[in-house]
């Protein structure tokens, strides 16, 4: 069962826009939080962005002011708008659900499969 599947990688030139998307599956009935996260090799995986089930965002201040995390009404879509991007933010990028699953809850969440991203003229 797959639980999230991204779309939305690509290689961008610097200054340009992606938009990174997240579907969750419906086993996901019970919403902590969804975040996205990055991760170069050689360094640890950080936060981006997440959204908790009240609505309430957070940013890394890295991207705050140029990335945008959004979920629809159904809370089965997240959304990560990057704008203005630079070559720092070239990453494998993840998305994360946290919350009952039907098939239980593991602590941390569900990863997507990750996709990457890279900014360069």
């Amino acid at each position: 069962q797959v639980h999230l599947a991204q779309s939305g990688g690509g290689l961008v030139q610097p200054g340009g826009s992606l938009r990174l998307s997240c579907v969750v599956s419906t086993s996901l009935f019970r919403v902590f939080a969804m975040g996205w996260y990055r991760q170069v090799p050689g360094k640890e995986r950080e936060l981006v962005a997440d959204i908790a089930s009240g609505g309430s965002t957070n940013y890394a201040e890295s991207v705050q002011g140029r990335f945008t995390i959004s979920r629809d009404n159904a809370e089965n879509t997240v959304y990560l708008q990057m704008n203005s991007l630079q070559p720092e933010d070239t990453a494998v990028y993840y998305c994360n659900g946290d919350g009952y699953y039907s098939d239980g809850y593991v602590p941390g969440g569900y990863w997507g499969q990750g996709t990457q991203v890279t900014v360069s003229s």
